[in-house]
Parts: C-alpha cells; structure tokens; sequence
C-alpha cells in the first residue's frame, strides 16, 4: 500500500496554558511542562480539575519516578463526547491542524479518545525511535476495520495491508521480492519512465495547443490534477498489471474515470467510519457504509477484469519465450503469477490493495511538489541543473540518472515532510515503555503525527523553508537534535512494515518530476500557503495553478 498511514500553510506560534511560545512542534523533551496530565485541551485552550495549573508538577511524579499511563495529558476522558465534538465542528477535516494545535497545547505527548478508537499520539524522533525498537517480529498498525468488513461481508481475501501476524510476514516477505527489492526496480523503472515520457508528451501538445506566447516558448498556466491523477492510474497500471489502459488519449475510458472516482469516495468516507462499529452500519443499511463499500465493489470489479486479462497472457505464454521467464516483465502481476508462491485470491487481493492505494497517494503529492518548486524558484533551478547534468551522463541509464541528482530525491522527501500523504504511522509495542518519561503498557496504540513533526521548531532548523537539500546524504542539514535524521522523514512507515508501494511511488515520482523540470520552468501566479484539508489523506483544498512554460 502506498503509503497509506491513517491519521501549507501554516506559519503560527501557538500559545501554551503558561503564556510561552511553543513553535509548531511542541515543546522540547527537556523542558518541564507546565501543567498536570488532568488537563485537556479544546479549540486550542487548556482546560482542566481546579488548581491543576498552579501545581507546577512536571513530567516526573512527585517522587521522581516513571508517571503512570493515566497522567498523560489528554485532549477528554469521553471517548464519545470528544467524537461528537468531532463531528459538530468539522474536525476530522483539520484533523493534521488538530493535532498541531495539541502539541502546541499539552506537549510532545498526549492521549486522544475517539468513539471506539484510543490512542497516544507522539512527535519526537526519540519517542518514535523507541517505539520502532519496541515493534517486534510482526509490527502492527491501526486495523482499517471498514476495510476488513468489507473483505469479510464480501468474502474477499485481505493483502498485507489489512493482516497482522505469521500470516503477514510470509505474504509481505514475497511480496518484497516483487516491489522492493533492487532488481525488481529495475525491472519496472523503464515502465514508470516510458508513462512519465507520454506523460511530457501530452503536457508539452496541451502547451503548444492552448497556451500563449511564440511558438516555441509558449506558457499555459491549469490545475494539473486530472493529469496527475491519470498519469498515477496509468503508471500503477503499467507496472503492476503490465499493461497500459491509454489515459492519455484525447477521451480516456469512462471505466478508468470510474476507479479514480471510487477510489476518492473510499478514501473520503474512510475516516468517519473508522470511529464507528461497522457492522451495526451494515445491518442498519446506514448510507455512508453504503457508499463506501459501493466504492470498494468498484475497485474489486476494475482489478478482477485485469487480473483475469493477466491470467489468460501467462496461459498463453506458457511454454513459450515470450513469458517472464524468456525475459520480458510482465508487471507484478504477472510475477506472482509466474512464481506461484501465492495463491490467486492472495495475488487478487495485494494487487488490489496496491492499486487503491497508488493513485491518489502519488497524484496529490506531485500536486504539492510542483506548486512548492513553482513558488521556489532558486531551488527548482538547482535542482533542475542537477538533473541536467545527471541525465547528459547517464546515457540512457535511468537509475545512474536519478542517483546522479539527489535533490530530485530531496524534493519528494521535503514535499512529504510538508505535506505527508497519511498524517499518522502507527504502532502497538509489544512490551511495556517509557516515552517522555510516561508508562505505555504493551499493546497500546501509539501514533507518530507527521504534520506537526514535519513543521516542529525542535525538530528542524526554518521548518516551513522548502529545502530539498537538507535532506543530503553526507550530512543532514537543517535538522536538529542527536542521530540527525533519523526517524524524520516518516512518509512511508518505518521497518518492516514501511509502505510496500514505497519504491513503485518514490520512482514514479521522481521520473515525472525530471522530465517536467527538463522540459518546462514552473511558476505559480501567488505565493500563498495551500489550505490543506484531511480525508483519508492530506490534500489540497483547492488543486494548485500551475504555469508551464516552454524551456
């Protein structure tokens, strides 16, 4: 899955209950805080028992040891109160912009209760370090329960995004084979890059076509979205099914604009419904479960026409040359299929899963990168000199070409440090720890909040600077604290269960991004920050305008 960790503009310094300024990440692991784990906040503020900010009782207990699990701060004890406060004031919406405004509020830890759904919801690499070391063998993540009801009620089988377990491992470590390791890139990097060039190809006719200026150095200015929402169709496509589905065309398919619709109505009625039990919303027929497995329905039905397709080319090609064996890559689709070491109903299920989870995912964060490099002129010219120089010498070698321009690199990595995909990467340790000198017993579910980690004055020096080249390799610029980048850049997980799509979006992304830099200068009419909003995913409120002019 790409990416897919459930639960800009933002330049504030928020108020803590004590009058200080806390800079967008909350406050430091050596500052005492100011109140007492009885305090919640609401709308921003601190409330709390009486006197509980006259105490002065900081982050040890009165006796200097570990504090217990019910001291640590929390936003109200009522899990279903604080959902219908939810609900009222629209805030699963600015679900990332809650979250900052939390930290700023109670510190770099705090407890959230959401109808059925607890959590604590930490920000510093050191809590979250500790929590990686305390993930075990099989690493859990926060169950999309509307997702497994669905694979249950439908009788479909679950990929590695919903299981847990022996049963995970053994999937996920196939699985690996096919998406992530080296030699698999290698074999689906000339299908990304052969979309990415059609891709130019379009951009560069609609240019011609319709935008203003001679020829030859026209400029267009258009929201890219609908572009970048067929290009990720048409990549995910090509590289998992092996086939290409023609979006570029002059009237691309009605049935691809159809996925791409539900894949947004699951992803938008994903969140409300997390919160809920699903199956008393099945059996009351309630219209937002409705949808969302209607949505579902739609995306099984869209793999299953490929995935029958993919079927009847390996009965083909059996036996003859032609076939993965004799060299070709039939996508990895096709892999599975060829190796066998997964049953159809498992292959059926991860290609699905990789599918749902590979468009938007990667379509809105090319959103955010283009705007950023289009308000960021002194960076998109570096970067695109780099990438130059890196494509004149690696003939044709697409890997050599992308390792030669580690800004290309920086720039996804800065985009997803703004502007993560998923807000949350989630654990449940499997032993009892200590974070911010708080007990969290074994089996909790603890949350890295990625928005406000991204934007944390504590964790990285001018944090709302777009600079991709903090994030080189030789020393890690612009971040603050010991072990520097580390546990920083969180946009596809952690270990063993980081993001499974991970290589297929990180190289899709980057390709585009090189062809779109060597052909066109970027600029943006105004350089306001985007007001984002949170379905299943962070998002722009309303899709950038970009121009696009002719190099």
């Amino acid at each position: 899955m790409r990416s897919m960790n459930v639960h800009v503009t933002v330049g504030v310094r928020a108020r803590g209950p004590c009058g200080s300024g806390n800079m967008l990440g909350g406050v430091a692991p050596q500052r005492g805080l100011c109140v007492t784990a009885a305090g919640t906040v609401a709308h921003g503020k601190l409330e709390g028992r009486k006197g509980a900010e006259s105490t002065g009782v900081g982050k040890k207990g009165i006796h200097g040891g570990v504090r217990r699990f019910e001291e640590i701060p929390h936003t109200g004890r009522s899990g279903w109160v604080n959902l219908v406060k939810f609900w009222r004031e629209d805030r699963f919406r600015q679900l990332h912009k809650h979250m900052e405004r939390t930290f700023n509020a109670l510190g770099p830890i705090y407890r959230e209760h959401l109808g059925t759904h607890s959590s604590v919801n930490i920000i510093l690499p050191s809590d979250i370090a500790e929590l990686f070391r305390s993930e075990g063998l099989h690493p859990r993540r926060m169950t999309l329960q509307p997702w497994a009801t669905h694979r249950e009620t439908r009788q479909h089988s679950k990929g590695v995004f919903l299981k847990n377990g022996e049963e995970w491992r053994a999937d996920r470590l196939l699985l690996n084979k096919e998406v992530m390791m080296s030699a698999a890139v290698r074999r689906f990097l000339p299908l990304l890059d052969e979309v990415a060039m059609d891709f130019c190809r379009m951009l560069r006719g609609k240019v011609e076509r319709e935008g203003r200026g001679e020829e030859g150095k026209r400029s267009l200015t258009m929201d890219p979205s609908p572009d970048l929402f067929r290009f990720a169709l048409e990549a995910s496509c090509h590289v998992i099914y092996g086939e290409r589905i023609g979006l570029f065309s002059s009237s691309p398919s009605l049935e691809s604009q159809k996925f791409i619709w539900a894949v947004e109505r699951m992803l938008a009625t994903t969140p409300p419904l997390l919160y809920l039990p699903p199956r008393l919303l099945l059996r009351i027929g309630a219209p937002l479960w409705t949808q969302h497995a209607s949505a579902w329905d739609h995306i099984f039905t869209h793999a299953e026409a490929r995935i029958q397709r993919g079927y009847q080319r390996l009965f083909q090609t059996r036996g003859s040359e032609a076939g993965a064996a004799g060299g070709q890559y039939t996508g990895v689709l096709g892999q599975l299929m060829e190796k066998g070491q997964l049953s159809l109903d498992l292959i059926k299920a991860n290609v699905t899963e990789l599918m749902a989870g590979g468009v938007d995912t990667t379509a809105v964060p090319l959103q955010f990168a283009l705007f950023e490099l289009g308000r960021n002129p002194e960076v998109q010219e570096r970067v695109r000199q780099q990438v130059r120089a890196s494509w004149a010498q690696a003939g044709g070698d697409l890997q050599k070409a992308l390792q030669g321009a580690p800004l290309l690199k920086g720039t996804i990595k800065e985009t997803l440090r703004l502007y993560p995909v998923g807000t949350t990467v989630q654990r449940y340790p499997i032993k009892d720890i200590v974070l911010q000198n708080y007990h969290i017993p074994a089996g909790t579910m603890v949350q890295a909040c990625l928005y406000p980690l991204g934007r944390s004055a504590d964790v990285f020096e001018d944090p709302l600077r777009f600079d991709p080249s903090r994030w080189g390799s030789s020393r890690e610029e612009g971040q603050k604290g010991e072990g520097a980048g580390a546990f920083r850049s969180l946009a596809f997980g952690f270990g063993a269960r980081q993001c499974v799509g991970r290589r297929i979006a990180e190289n899709e992304m980057q390709l585009l991004l090189m062809h779109i830099l060597l052909s066109f200068h970027l600029s943006v009419s105004s350089s306001e920050d985007i007001k984002t909003t949170c379905t299943l995913i962070l998002q722009p409120e309303t899709p950038p305008r970009i121009t696009f002019s002719q190099l």
